[in-house]
């Protein structure tokens, strides 16, 4: 669950050029890293992207049968262009020698998301694409203000690409519908003849909507996905055998006296959900997690628990008023029950409960915790490092006809420990 230690003297901690990295897993949880696959060239360094496994070979990149897999990836350099490399065995990638095969649209177009529609039998890119505003001032990082527009475009086989579509996010530094897009389908409540597309920016706020092949139709305003600023330029695995989609973050968290600098947030599953809101988004970890306890179950025998790396899970009726208040390792998770919202050290968030009762998932790691409640529509993570000697657990109810109904808590292991 904790950062693993790299040679800082290879890749540094600090931003700088650009590689791709490979890692593989069999539970998205224990993650063998294979080495850099991608390295900056003339065309600049290697930004965000996304990958695919061709099964029609539609880009020929297959010269033996089978099906490639194929990286589709910004080359910023003095442009800002979208190319491929390719692999026949998932560890050996060539870059395309027809790179780029979408040449720059503005400056700074990039984190190109793709995947296959079956029903106009073509692949479909999510590109971000800032368009310079004319006299429109600087953000706080200096740099020209821009609208936010997402390109989608198609091809039939990775290499030729054709602009199907243009969707405007906002302007300045409103991020709606921002940089390293994901856009998928989802089934509503779990009913697969129902279904409606997600389109997510960056910072997890997403639009819900329509999609032809070609163009976007949103039908909802822009909602928020998350909370606590930490995550950031989530991507979703798809083609898994159960059909779930799963999604990862970047958790933008300090990692002081480190050779490492930051790391990924846990997997989680997203579901679309009918609420009294409307339809959501929700993100619950993945069972696989269950892997790193180590040890019992604690329950609400927490007098003389202590540990590093935590898993609180809790459920109970809630009052007229009061609160639940989870002390954990020194981080305060407060759920009040008048308010229907949570905080997080401080961070607070709408928290709906759902026929008088309310569930609650947090991780605690070594930089950061996670919070789920609400069955996954509430999701707030931020930066936490925990003093060494502060390793309890407890729980304090307070208020009017609050009462726990079950609570686990549990000690775990690290993801790098074989």
């Amino acid at each position: 669950m904790d950062c693993k230690i790299i040679d800082a003297s290879k890749y540094g901690r600090e931003r700088g050029n650009k590689y791709w990295g490979h890692a593989t897993s069999r539970d998205l949880v224990h993650w063998q890293e294979l080495g850099d696959v991608l390295y900056p060239d003339k065309l600049g360094q290697m930004f965000s992207g996304s990958a695919v496994v061709d099964w029609k070979n539609t880009s020929g990149f297959a010269t033996a049968g089978g099906a490639p897999v194929v990286l589709i990836y910004t080359a910023y350099g003095d442009l800002a262009a979208q190319c491929l490399a390719f692999s026949e065995d998932g560890r050996n990638f060539t870059k395309f020698s027809g790179n780029p095969v979408v040449e720059q649209i503005a400056r700074a177009n990039r984190d190109p998301k793709v995947f296959w529609y079956e029903p106009t039998q073509k692949w479909v890119m999510v590109l971000y694409v800032p368009i310079p505003i004319a006299g429109g001032g600087v953000d706080g990082k200096g740099k020209p203000l821009a609208r936010h527009t997402i390109n989608f475009l198609t091809s039939p086989d990775l290499r030729s690409w054709t602009v199907a579509s243009i969707i405007e996010g906002g302007s300045g530094t409103d991020r709606y519908l921002y940089e390293c897009p994901d856009f998928f389908e989802l089934p509503v409540d779990g009913n697969g003849a129902n279904r409606k597309w997600v389109l997510s920016a960056a910072n997890g706020q997403y639009a819900i909507g329509k999609f032809d092949g070609e163009r976007f139709t949103p039908e909802s305003s822009r909602l928020l996905g998350v909370f606590g600023g930490t995550f950031y330029a989530a991507q979703t695995f798809s083609d898994l055998p159960d059909g779930r989609r799963i999604q990862m973050a970047w958790g933008r968290v300090p990692s002081p006296e480190m050779p490492f600098n930051q790391l990924q947030l846990l997997p989680c599953e997203i579901r679309l959900q009918q609420t009294a809101m409307g339809l959501r988004v929700t993100r619950t970890p993945i069972p696989e997690l269950v892997t790193l306890r180590d040890g019992p179950n604690h329950g609400a025998a927490l007098a003389g628990f202590r540990a590093e790396l935590i898993e609180l899970r809790a459920e109970f009726e809630t009052g007229r008023a009061g609160a639940v208040e989870f002390d954990i390792r020194g981080a305060k998770v407060i759920l009040d029950t008048s308010k229907q919202e949570v905080s997080v050290n401080g961070q607070a968030a709408s928290a709906p409960f759902t026929g008088g009762n309310q569930r609650l998932i947090a991780f605690v790691d070594r930089t950061s915790i996670e919070v789920f409640a609400s069955d996954g529509l509430t999701y707030v993570t931020l930066p936490f490092i925990p003093k060494t000697a502060e390793q309890s657990v407890s729980v304090n109810l307070h208020g009017d006809g609050t009462k726990m109904k079950s609570l686990d808590v549990y000690k775990l292991k690290s993801i790098w420990e074989q």
